[in-house]
């Protein structure tokens, strides 16, 4: 695994793509079910595919693949691997 110092957000991850979840930045219950599905410090995520118009985007984490909001998605700060 090489080092990215870069701090990208998960939103940011171009499609094909993985990367492994540095910290999630988002509050409340939005942050809990986003632990709760699994995307916590450490996790790596892979970009499956983008909607035509961008949003939402489809991720691949733990075994599961998730749909996000660009908005929620540029909360979550990844290095690439």
């Amino acid at each position: 695994m090489k080092n990215n110092f870069a701090r990208l957000s998960l939103a940011d991850l171009p499609v094909g793509s993985s990367c492994q979840v540095c910290s999630v930045e988002l509050a409340g219950l939005l942050k809990r079910r986003i632990l709760d599905l699994g995307i916590i410090p450490g996790t790596v995520v892979e970009c499956i595919r983008k909607s035509p118009s961008g949003d939402p985007t489809a991720y691949g984490v733990r075994g599961a693949t998730i749909a996000l909001r660009h908005d929620d998605a540029s909360q979550i700060k990844v290095s690439l691997i």
